[in-house]
């Protein structure tokens, strides 16, 4: 049976599913696109016996709402997750962020007062340009990609899903990234998160990263064809006194790629920080 995220945060019409995990320090995972909570479950897991771990889908994502009428951009999910913070009674966790994850959690740090003991930054959309070829020719035709018969659907998550993986997803870890988008609802939902991506919710808090105060550590794939690794360096320069660590054999599901090494760097960081 399939790990379940147990609990509900129900905000402004939207269901955001969650879990806690363990006892200790608080840290918290967020997660990308087109990705759930469920690619951080291994380490939460294994961190569980250290800290007191929060696992949470994303509206839109995994197994919280996907209803058409709500809205799944940036800067709907940055305010989001600073009341889910608020709802958890939250004062100041570790936040580990993948992918969109990281431009969320940014937006909530920065725009929405949220507060962090520090912040590990893995792949993250944050800097310009950011958006394939595939996102505009998404955003340009939506409703044609949602329409597409189910098995052509399919086929265009899979090859996508593949293309972020540096050394080769296995067929478990594929089927589990590519089973939630499945369905009418959840082939709705893959194309109007992309339709929704847009880059000025970056460009709104980018210039603010300078006055980031919490500790931070930027984690990149080397191999990363999605984002590439000189935003790692770029993003590293930007925020005072953030440390930086490449991947090699990694690209940007980092977290499939590199598990023992990615986790051992998180580990590593949050016990310097607790």
């Amino acid at each position: 049976m399939a790990p379940v995220l147990r609990e509900t945060f129900s905000w402004r019409g939207r269901a955001v599913r969650w879990e806690q995990l363990g006892s200790g320090p608080a840290v918290v995972f967020c997660h990308g696109t087109p990705w759930s909570s469920e690619l951080w479950r291994p380490y939460a897991e294994g961190l569980a016996a250290d800290y007191t771990v929060y696992l949470w889908d994303m509206p839109g994502y995994g197994k919280s709402s996907k209803h058409a009428e709500h809205p799944v951009s940036l800067d709907v999910q940055g305010e989001l997750f600073a009341d889910l913070l608020a709802h958890w009674e939250l004062q100041s966790p570790h936040v580990v962020a993948h992918d969109y994850g990281g431009a969320v959690a940014l937006r909530a740090h920065l725009l929405h007062q949220a507060a962090f003991a520090s912040l590990a930054l893995v792949d993250v959309v944050a800097l310009a340009p950011w958006g394939s070829d595939f996102f505009r020719l998404v955003g340009e035709n939506a409703e044609v990609f949602s329409a597409v018969p189910p098995a052509i659907h399919e086929g265009v998550v899979r090859s996508y899903i593949a293309g972020a993986s540096h050394a080769g997803l296995t067929a478990r870890d594929l089927e589990s990234l590519v089973s939630p988008w499945r369905g009418a609802e959840g082939q709705a939902a893959f194309y109007r998160q992309i339709a929704q991506a847009d880059q000025r919710y970056t460009d709104e808090v980018e210039p603010l990263y300078a006055e980031i105060q919490s500790p931070v550590l930027v984690v990149w794939g080397q191999q990363d064809e999605w984002i590439p690794v000189d935003r790692a360096h770029r993003l590293a320069a930007i925020i005072p006194g953030a440390k930086t660590q490449v991947v090699e054999g990694a690209g940007h599901l980092i977290q499939l790629d590199q598990p023992a090494v990615l986790a051992t760097c998180l580990t590593r960081w949050l016990g310097e920080q607790s």
